[in-house]
């Protein structure tokens, strides 16, 4: 018998709010994503509050966790449209406020482009509010085609970002 561990990978989610109780819906998205078959949650960053970019309404609530799943990057991706749409989202225009957003940054060290999905998320290097969470729970983290993180930090430093203190 096989060990789905064993075919596992780790992903970092990138999850975001913007409309009603935002700190509740992304701690409602970390327990529902622990709690899912096969995906088992491995770290979890704090929240963080950021200004929308390139999007309007309310401040964000930011978090950023990474799992280990057997779910692959399309199947994935799926999931966390699904669990956007459960939540309430709905897509009116582009970069509209949101309920619940989830992005896959990372999935292991895949390097995926397609018309659906593309893995490291396009926009990870250009915005600080996935960078710091991400450094916070991985710092040493790289990103595939990219190389470090961390390099990516001082050109967002115009972006402010400020840690919850709950």
């Amino acid at each position: 018998m096989n060990d789905p561990e064993l075919t596992a990978s780790i992903a970092y989610i990138g999850i975001g709010s913007n409309l009603g109780d935002a700190v509740a819906h992304v701690r409602q998205a970390i327990v529902a994503l622990a709690q899912w078959p096969g995906t088992r949650l491995v770290s979890q960053s704090g929240l963080y509050r950021s200004a929308p970019l390139d999007a309007s309404g309310d401040d964000f609530i930011n978090a950023v966790v990474g799992i280990r799943t057997v779910f692959l990057p399309k199947e994935l991706l799926s999931r966390l449209l699904h669990l956007e749409s459960l939540s309430g989202r709905q897509r009116t225009f582009r970069n509209a406020p949101r309920v619940l957003d989830l992005d896959i940054l990372l999935y292991g060290e895949k390097e995926i482009k397609s018309d659906v999905l593309t893995i490291p998320h396009p926009r990870l290097t250009q915005r600080a509010f996935v960078l710091i969470p991400l450094l916070q729970i991985a710092p040493d983290i790289v990103i595939p085609g990219k190389g470090l993180a961390q390099q990516y930090l001082e050109a967002t430093s115009g972006q402010k970002v400020v840690r919850l203190e709950y």
